[in-house]
């Protein structure tokens, strides 16, 4: 990972101090704060809400964070993400890799059930637009952090 990096967080508030929630269900790297490096796919997860804003940080200092990064969907990804998604924890202080949107979610349950053979999960993935995502899960991630800007999106 770079020293600094510009990354992304779409939703409908402005968000300076970033927080970890747990929430009723766990997403695809456990509870945490998400990101993306990828500007458009934070715009496009804003517009979801009335007032879509996307909010701007950097990232900074993560040499002495315990960082897993995956770099494409693989057979660990797939295992790592199952396990979230069913409640695990992990004792990584910031995850990066791609996300599993709904579509993605379904063939992961798919999987998990034993319904889909990992093959046939590849395969589909293949044909996925590509995502991106940075999950932050421990206060010492939050530090690195650095709140930049928010701004809305126009013509949601």
């Amino acid at each position: 990972m770079k020293h600094s990096q510009i990354m992304y967080h779409g939703g409908y508030i402005k968000i300076e101090l970033p927080e970890i929630r747990k929430h009723r269900f766990t997403k695809d790297f456990s509870w945490g704060f998400y990101c993306t490096k990828n500007q458009k796919q934070a715009e496009k997860q804003a517009e979801n809400f009335n007032t879509p804003l996307v909010n701007v940080y950097e990232l900074k200092n993560v040499e002495d964070l315990n960082v897993k990064e995956f770099k494409d969907y693989s057979d660990e990804w797939l295992k790592f993400v199952v396990d979230c998604r069913s409640g695990k924890t992990h004792e990584y202080d910031v995850v990066i890799g791609p996300m599993a949107d709904d579509t993605i979610y379904d063939y992961i349950e798919a999987y998990s059930i034993g319904q889909m053979n990992k093959e046939k999960f590849f395969k589909l993935m293949k044909f996925k637009y590509p995502t991106h995502q940075i999950s932050f899960h421990t206060i010492k991630a939050l530090n690195c952090i650095e709140f930049v800007d928010c701004y809305e999106v126009a013509d949601a």
